[in-house]
């Protein structure tokens, strides 16, 4: 088992209302109807840590990316926070005036847009981490249905193509500041790849494209290949195992919540032991390097402005951060034994380390 019951009995009885929200009912599958579910989300909305993240949502006319997409300040990284910890729309009118916002600025390819700052320009344009994360954050936000996100979804299923690493998504520019991510046109984004997949995740399966199922694999060919390629320098190193807080970019972490979606792909009868074996591994990896021999989290990075969030807090245990990292392990108990058995040290190193994988801290 990888996920102890006694880890699960701390949180429940945590004093962060959004850890025991998250174990409540993401762990344990209560039904949000279930009244201590009720209750708890209660409890996560006077949360003085909740009416913090709220108060960090910018109105998106004015937001500005300009300190990059995994910032936690760009507008659908800190709106899935707060979806995460159960805020819905309707808790607050600055989140549905932010979804309403987003269904505004579409580009003439139907490609969702946000406001960001390039080479001096300041002006709306969207590359594929802009739209994929705008349409995950609008579905999530009850506007599955809007023409908008509609078409976006289309848009995204289009640009599902074969790749040197399998089907996936690449970095595609936008014209209007003609700039893509670093590394080979040709190349899979991993990044991208995954944010599709969680936005496909929340579809129903007639709406999802051919090809899909192909796509789910090609994270777990991207981390088989990392002894030597490192698609649109996403490497596979510490950086990746140990992950940041809050989780906004591609890290191990990342990959074992997203495709923990997809269970077909690694755990049904008909999977390929590859595709198992890779996924045990990358589980293996965060139960090794980002929680502690007692099932807790304790964040050794983290992103800058918050210090009075247990997740911001290097060295310190967190039990919001605990909470998600469970949440997604939880999913890989059917292939727990594979997960168990993985040695992280003996795992090939990535492109550009050197010598044995360093062990965890």
């Amino acid at each position: 088992m990888i996920v102890q019951p006694p880890w699960v009995e701390r949180l429940v009885g945590s004093d962060e209302p959004a850890a025991r929200w998250v174990a409540l009912t993401e762990i344990e599958r209560r039904p949000h109807s279930d009244p201590v579910v009720t209750e708890t989300r209660r409890q996560v909305l006077g949360d003085p840590h909740t009416r913090d993240l709220l108060d960090r949502l910018v109105p998106w006319e004015i937001e500005n990316r300009i300190s990059g997409h995994p910032a936690p300040s760009f507008a659908p990284n800190l709106l899935r926070q707060l979806f995460d910890i159960g805020v819905r729309p309707g808790d607050d009118g600055r989140i549905d005036a932010c979804l309403d916002a987003m269904t505004r600025h579409v580009d003439d390819r139907g490609r969702l847009q946000s406001l960001g700052s390039y080479r001096g320009r300041t002006g709306w344009s969207s590359l594929p981490c802009d739209h994929h994360a705008i349409l995950e954050t609008l579905i999530r936000g009850g506007r599955g249905a809007d023409p908008v996100v509609q078409a976006g979804i289309e848009v995204m299923s289009a640009a599902l193509a074969e790749t040197p690493q399998g089907a996936g998504w690449r970095c595609v520019p936008d014209p209007a500041v003609g700039f893509r991510g670093p590394g080979r046109k040709a190349d899979v984004c991993p990044q991208v790849t995954l944010q599709a997949l969680r936005v496909y995740a929340l579809l129903p399966h007639e709406a999802r494209p051919a090809g899909l199922d192909a796509a789910t694999r090609t994270p777990l060919e991207v981390w088989r290949r990392r002894g030597n390629e490192q698609p649109y320098m996403f490497g596979h190193g510490r950086s990746f195992k140990e992950g940041k807080w809050p989780p906004t970019w591609y890290s191990a972490l990342e990959v074992v919540a997203t495709l923990g979606r997809f269970p077909r792909t690694w755990a049904a009868p008909a999977a390929d032991p590859a595709d198992t074996q890779a996924m045990a591994e990358i589980g293996a990896c965060v139960t090794a390097y980002v929680l502690d021999g007692d099932g807790q989290v304790i964040p050794k990075s983290a992103y800058r402005g918050f210090a009075e969030h247990s997740f911001g807090r290097k060295g310190h245990q967190s039990d919001v951060a605990t909470a998600l990292v469970l949440r997604a392990l939880v999913r890989l108990e059917p292939i727990a034994e594979h997960v168990e058995a993985v040695d992280v040290l003996a795992l090939p190193g990535s492109k550009g380390s050197v010598g044995r994988p360093r062990p965890p801290r």
